[in-house]
């Protein structure tokens, strides 16, 4: 009986599958600079410093996070 129970309980909290809302928000955060970014040229480097700062500026990343990277956040 309570195997039938948390079974049901735990179906209805959250097993089911859905599509993403929408990342409009985070594209706006994030950017799309690193889109092709390989990391081996210097132009390159760039584009992965500039989502980095998104992702840190965008309270995505932790402050710990964003200083591996050598930002120090927000």
């Amino acid at each position: 009986m309570l195997g039938a129970l948390m079974t049901g309980a735990l179906t209805a909290a959250g097993c089911g599958t859905s599509a993403p809302a929408d990342a409009t928000g985070l594209r706006r955060v994030v950017g799309t600079d690193l889109v092709g970014a390989r990391g081996a040229t210097p132009a390159d480097q760039r584009k992965i410093d500039r989502t980095v700062v998104g992702l840190c500026a965008g309270g995505v990343w932790s402050v710990g996070e964003c200083r591996r990277h050598g930002e120090a956040g927000q």
